[in-house]
C-alpha cells in the first residue's frame, strides 16, 4: 500500500474531487489502522486548522499543535488545492483526475511552494480501470489537455511518465532552459516569490499593509548599486499595461534591456529595510521611459493582439475558440459567444473583466463555465471598452520604478 508500504512514515496530501470519496476513503483507511490522519471537504467546520495540524511549520503553528494532534496523511477535496500552505509534506496523490487541468497544477502547487525543504515533489495519479479507461480514453485526454495548457498555465510538473518531452517548452516559459538567463533548475514561479516577499514584508511591518496601498503611482526610488556584483547599472520599472499585465523590466544606463527574467528583476530589487536610498540618478525617467517602451513593444511581440499568454485576456481567448470549435454544429452552438470572441480580440478588455477573469482562472472554471461569464459580461456591457473614447483612456500604468546606480 502507498500509505504503508512506499511512504509509511511521511507526510501524504490525497485530492479527490467528491466529499463522499473523503469521507469513503477516510473511514477505509482508519480500519486499517492508520492513525494521525484525517479527511477535509466543503463541509469541514475550520479546513484551516485541519491544513495547519497537518502543516504546522510552514503555517507557523510549531506552537500550536500538539505532536499528537499533527497529521501524517490528509484526504481532501479541493477545498484545500487553492490557498493554503502544506509544504511540510512533498508527496501528492491524486485520487481522481479533474478534468479541469488547472485544478491539478493547484493540487500540486499546496506543496511546491517556498519554504518546501524536500529535493522533489512526488505526485501519484490513480487511473481507472483497464476497461473503463479504453471507453473514456481518460489518460489521453488529460495528457492532451496538460500539453494544450502548458503555455497558459505554466504547469513544471510531470504527472504521467511520457510527459517530459513536452518539458522543453515548459522550461521556456519558466526561463528555465537557459535560453534567456540561465535561470535555476530549482527557481519558484514569480508569484509566489512576490507575494512571499510581500508577506514577509508585512509580517515585520504591519503597518505597510496600509501604507503601501495608498503610495501613487509613478512612485520612485534609487540606491546603491554595487558594482561587484557584475550586474549592469540602471533602472527597474514595474509596469501595469493596457491589458492589465503586470510586467518588470531592467534597463540600463544605454537604454538596453539587461535581462528578459522577471524572477531575475524582481531578486535584484530585493533589499533590506533599513538600506539606505540614494538620489535620483539625472537619468532616471528617461530610463524609466526607455523600460516602457520596451515593456509595450514586447508584449505585442509576444502576444500580437492578444497580450502575454498569461494575461486574462489571451487565455480566455484560447479557452473559449477551443471550446467554440467543441461545441460547434451540437445544441450548445452560440452564436452569442462567438460575437463576444471577436470582441475580446478587436477590443481591450475593462478592468473589472480583467480582475473577475483573473479570479475565476485562478479557481479553475470550467469551460462552460467561463463561456456564461463572459457572455453575461458582454451582456450587461462590462466585458470590452469598445469605443474609441474609452479606449483613449485605457493606457499602461507606471506602479513604480528602481534607481540602481554606483
Amino acid at each position: 500500500m502507498l500509505l504503508q508500504v512506499r511512504h509509511p512514515n511521511e507526510k501524504v496530501l490525497v485530492f479527490t474531487q467528491f466529499a463522499d470519496t473523503v469521507n469513503f476513503l477516510t473511514r477505509e483507511l482508519q480500519a486499517q489502522g492508520l492513525t494521525h490522519m484525517t479527511g477535509v471537504t466543503g463541509g469541514s467546520s475550520d479546513p484551516t486548522e485541519i491544513a495547519w495540524r497537518f502543516s504546522p511549520v510552514s503555517n507557523r503553528k510549531r506552537d500550536q499543535i500538539k505532536p499528537e494532534d499533527e497529521l501524517r496523511v490528509l484526504i481532501a477535496t479541493d477545498v484545500l488545492s487553492e490557498g493554503q500552505n502544506l509544504q511540510d509534506g512533498h508527496i501528492v496523490v491524486n485520487y481522481d483526475l479533474p478534468w479541469a487541468i488547472i485544478r491539478l497544477i493547484q493540487r500540486a502547487g499546496r506543496v511546491d511552494r517556498i519554504g518546501q525543504k524536500a529535493t522533489e515533489i512526488l505526485c501519484y495519479s490513480f487511473l481507472p480501470a483497464d476497461g473503463v479507461e479504453r471507453i473514456i480514453n481518460l489518460r489521453q485526454r488529460v495528457v492532451a489537455r496538460l500539453r494544450q495548457n502548458a503555455e497558459v498555465v505554466g504547469a513544471d510538473e510531470a504527472f504521467f511518465e511520457d510527459e517530459m518531452a513536452m518539458q522543453p517548452l515548459v522550461d521556456l516559459y519558466h526561463e528555465k532552459a537557459g535560453i534567456l538567463d540561465g535561470e535555476a533548475d530549482t527557481e519558484v514561479d514569480l508569484a509566489s516569490q512576490a507575494y512571499q516577499v510581500w508577506k514577509n514584508a508585512i509580517d515585520a511591518e504591519p503597518r505597510l499593509v496600509q501604507l503601501i496601498p495608498d503610495l501613487p503611482n509613478v512612485s520612485y526610488s534609487s540606491r546603491h548599486h554595487r558594482a561587484e556584483t557584475g550586474l549592469s547599472e540602471g533602472v527597474l520599472v514595474y509596469l501595469r499595461t493596457a491589458e492589465g499585465t503586470d510586467s518588470l523590466a531592467w534597463i540600463d544606463r544605454q537604454g538596453a534591456s539587461v535581462t528578459q527574467s522577471q524572477l531575475g528583476i524582481l531578486q535584484a530589487a530585493a533589499c533590506h529595510p533599513n538600506t539606505p536610498a540614494a538620489e535620483r540618478h539625472p537619468q532616471h525617467h528617461e530610463l524609466v521611459n526607455k523600460g516602457v517602451e520596451h515593456l509595450i513593444q514586447e508584449e505585442r511581440a509576444i502576444g500580437g493582439q492578444l497580450g502575454r499568454p498569461s494575461s486574462a485576456k489571451y487565455r480566455t481567448y484560447e479557452r473559449l475558440k477551443a471550446y467554440a470549435e467543441e461545441i460547434k454544429g451540437t445544441l450548445f452552438e452560440s452564436k452569442t459567444l462567438i460575437a463576444a470572441l471577436d470582441e475580446i480580440y478587436r477590443y481591450p478588455l475593462r478592468q473589472s473583466a480583467t480582475d473577475t477573469l483573473n479570479r475565476k482562472l485562478r479557481e479553475g472554471i470550467n469551460d462552460h463555465q467561463l463561456a456564461d461569464l463572459v457572455i453575461a459580461l458582454r451582456d450587461e456591457d462590462r466585458l470590452c471598452l469598445t469605443s474609441e473614447s474609452e479606449m483613449e483612456q485605457q493606457e499602461p500604468q507606471i506602479i513604480c520604478s528602481l534607481g540602481l546606480f554606483e
